[in-house]
């Protein structure tokens, strides 16, 4: 090896050393802290960005941290309708959902968990996959959309964490499915957004992670300039009211306002197509995302 090659491995340990360093204080600050990641979109459809995603939050519960996983299964849901003959149908970004549908949503998103509890235990910790029907974990009653009426789709009512906790005891990694039932025991689906900002609120979360399709808030979608990394819920009430806030991002950013009102102390926008995308938001000081905090 030459001298330049033996300093160029040097200077790639001393980074490394460096990036450690950094990590150091989140991982003393966020120690046995719950975080909910909300893990979906693009992120979910790409093998190679889905190992980097498990390894981020099997990263997370190696270092001290008790991460929940709350996962969706949108476009493999699309998939598997299809393949029945079926159109998959949507009212203001949510799936119409008739009983066929609803039997076939909790298949795939049942085989979607136990896929990630897979690939969490080939790294070598333990991890369960549930729904929102185990344990009464989330109570629903029907969700209708500007008056319409959408098939089995439901609105949280109640979230009882007692298996989440017991799991968290146990030294478990949960792996939540946004299923719920009603008063009536009918199973119904849930928006994955809703259901993991209903269990950060409910576990007193200290943080809130949506992988999601894009890097973060823009306050103009179309000016890559106008790109905000942090924002307080002040702030962000005001970009809504002003209209700057629209389609799929206007429920996303509700649902961040309505986790930081209620106890959960940092809520982060992601982009989880790109690689290791939580570990780069949450040790790194300037982070990648967008971050909305207490005003």
């Amino acid at each position: 090896m030459s001298q330049k090659d033996e300093r160029g491995d040097i200077e790639k340990i001393y980074t490394k050393a460096e990036v450690l360093i950094e990590a150091l204080p989140y991982i003393q600050q966020f120690n046995r802290k719950v975080i909910v990641v909300k893990y979906g979109g693009s992120a979910m459809s790409d093998p190679e960005i889905q190992k980097n995603v498990i390894k981020d939050v099997t990263l997370l519960k190696l270092v001290g941290f008790k991460p929940i996983v709350v996962h969706g299964g949108g476009k493999e849901i699309s998939r598997w309708v299809g393949k029945v003959g079926k159109k998959a149908e949507f009212v203001n970004g949510l799936r119409v959902t008739d009983a066929e549908t609803m039997e076939i949503a909790e298949m795939v998103l049942s085989k979607v968990g136990k896929d990630l509890v897979s690939m969490v235990s080939e790294l070598g910790v333990k991890a369960v996959s549930i729904s929102g029907k185990d344990g009464n974990l989330l109570s629903v009653e029907k969700k209708y959309s500007d008056g319409k009426d959408i098939g089995f789709v439901g609105n949280i009512t109640g979230v009882d964490v007692t298996i989440l906790k017991d799991l968290l005891e146990d030294d478990f990694l949960p792996i939540v499915s946004p299923i719920g039932l009603d008063k009536d025991f009918q199973t119904y689906n849930i928006n994955a957004d809703d259901a993991a900002c209903a269990i950060a609120k409910a576990m007193n979360a200290d943080k809130l992670a949506f992988l999601t399709d894009i890097e973060g808030v823009y306050k103009d979608p179309e000016d890559k300039d106008t790109f905000i990394s942090t924002l307080t819920v002040s702030e962000a009430n005001k970009l809504i009211e002003d209209g700057f806030i629209g389609g799929g991002m206007l429920p996303k950013l509700n649902n961040c306002v309505d986790a930081i009102l209620n106890g959960v102390n940092r809520v982060h926008i992601l982009d989880g197509r790109r690689p290791h995308c939580l570990l780069l938001e949450i040790f790194t000081r300037n982070g990648i995302g967008t971050m909305f905090l207490k005003d």
